[in-house]
């Protein structure tokens, strides 16, 4: 079982469109960030993508990726969603719709967004069958759990993929560590998790949060994502202790 970091940047990517790279060093290739995103493979070649992000069609070409068995959305906002229409080549060779899951809530806002995607128009096919989270235990070889974290006003769902006797778990845009959270994570093998910036935000981890989550939920070892402009990835991997490194576009790891 595997995770591949699909894209490990902020809702502005780095750099920003402006050219902005901050603190990070242009010449260190992995300082550039796609927006976030993952995909889990099991040993029986099942792939689920975890969030249409803005970029999809560049993290597929890059990474190869020209099938996945599901997708899961962890929330609505637009870095995380806006891909979507990419899905389509992803359903080409399938006889049937992509599966598709989210929050009541989520479904409800993706559905009035891109309700083309779920319902054929035009003699075009349905591409993605979209159900709610509460309608899947199991998905293309992996068990699935998950759980609502806090995302400043709103939520964002945290997902666990098991398989092989192995876990990896996905918790992105989220403010505060709860209860369920430290359940759902608790050892796993690989954790990825939100790391905006140093200082505090009102809606994401920072680096004191995502390292006390790590440590708390007792992670094999843990992945930092979601990165904006003032995260250097040499300066920032060189003060962190064993089992965390700094999650990069490409990244794999096998748990």
């Amino acid at each position: 079982m595997k995770v591949l970091v699909l894209g490990s940047g902020t809702s502005s990517g780095v750099p920003r469109l402006d050219g902005d790279w901050g603190a990070c060093d242009p010449e260190e290739p992995k300082n550039r960030r796609t927006r976030v995103s993952i995909m889990v493979e099991n040993d029986e070649g099942g792939r689920l993508l975890v969030d249409t992000s803005t970029d999809l069609r560049q993290q597929c070409l890059a990474n190869g990726i020209a099938r996945i068995d599901g997708v899961f959305w962890t929330h609505d906002h637009a870095d995380h969603c806006h891909g979507i229409d990419d899905l389509r080549v992803l359903r080409y060779k399938r006889k049937v719709p992509i599966p598709g899951y989210g929050s009541g809530e989520t479904v409800r806002r993706l559905r009035q967004r891109f309700d083309y995607i779920f319902a054929g128009q035009h003699g075009y096919p349905t591409i993605v069958k979209l159900e709610t989270l509460d309608t899947v235990r199991i998905c293309a070889g992996f068990g699935v759990k998950w759980c609502q974290m806090p995302h400043g006003p709103t939520e964002s769902t945290g997902f666990r993929f098991d398989a092989d006797g192995k876990s990896i778990g996905y918790a992105t845009d989220f403010n505060q560590i709860t209860n369920k959270m430290l359940q759902l994570f608790d050892g796993v093998d690989v954790l990825v998790t939100d790391c905006l910036r140093k200082e505090h935000h009102p809606t994401h981890a920072n680096l004191e949060m995502a390292l006390e989550f790590a440590a708390r939920t007792r992670a094999r070892k843990t992945v930092l994502s979601h990165m904006d402009t003032s995260m250097d990835y040499a300066t920032l991997q060189s003060g962190l202790p064993d089992g965390v490194v700094v999650g990069f576009d490409g990244l794999e790891i096998v748990a």
